[in-house]
């Protein structure tokens, strides 16, 4: 992502497995809780999704207990570096400005971009055949970056706050494409909405790792790190990403 929380409030708790070193007995955790399938709510008001099941997982490996709480997108990182929570689990890409004011994990996943467009479309993704065409993306999110940087000046870009509103433009035709993160965008296909889209042209490979966010100096970010290693040796990954997908994502 990249990465993409919406509604306040929502929190979940979970006990945890290995020893770490934490300044406090319970750690806080942010996500979105409007980026399916990765973090969402469901019907009962419960965050769920892949980052959740990642973020429950470390935190039973490192034996510490967490608290799950929604943020919006726009607001996640300052929330972070004012106290609100002491993480972020939110498909968060590790870009070189956020490295500036936040310092991350290794990676939990790897992400790579793709349009989506209509099935009945012919769509060339070339600059070329993009020309003239409405093309929308999440703000604040590698697509919309990419949008803006390598689009714009062939393309109408359209971002929005969160990726559900972006896939309602796209289904009722406001837009002529969405480029998006591969994985989420994967799981948007597979729903009535988006049985009549594809994605279009070849992935977008831009070297995008996914990593847990924590205030700079923060020793939680070694400690996110020994437990993803962990996670991933003793075979609970790859359990939590054959919930969500057929393929590795790491």
């Amino acid at each position: 992502m990249i990465r993409k929380l919406f509604a306040a409030g929502i929190a979940l708790a979970t006990l945890a497995a290995a020893p770490v070193t934490l300044a406090a007995d319970k750690i806080r955790i942010a996500t979105e809780g409007a980026y399916a399938p990765f973090n969402m709510v469901d019907s009962d008001g419960n965050l769920i999704g892949f980052d959740v099941d990642i973020a429950n997982a470390l935190c039973e490996q490192m034996e510490v207990e967490c608290e799950i709480v929604a943020q919006d997108w726009d607001g996640i990182i300052p929330g972070l570096r004012a106290r609100k929570y002491d993480a972020i689990i939110a498909s968060m890409s590790i870009t070189e400005e956020r490295l500036r004011v936040v310092d991350f994990s290794e990676k939990y996943y790897s992400n790579v971009l793709a349009f989506v467009a209509g099935k009945d479309k012919n769509l060339d993704v070339s600059k070329k055949g993009l020309n003239g065409l409405v093309v929308g993306a999440q703000r604040a999110t590698i697509a919309g970056q990419m949008l803006e940087d390598k689009y714009s000046d062939v393309v109408t870009v359209k971002l929005y706050d969160t990726q559900d509103n972006a896939y309602l433009d796209l289904a009722s035709g406001r837009l002529d494409a969405l480029l998006s993160d591969k994985f989420p965008a994967y799981d948007w296909l597979r729903t009535d909405d988006g049985q009549g889209f594809e994605f279009k042209g070849e992935d977008l490979d831009i070297n995008d790792e996914i990593g847990i966010a924590v205030r700079k100096g923060d020793d939680l970010k070694d400690d996110f790190s020994a437990a993803i290693k962990a996670i991933v040796a003793n075979g609970k990954y790859e359990e939590i990403n054959k919930k969500y997908f057929p393929f590795s994502i790491y």
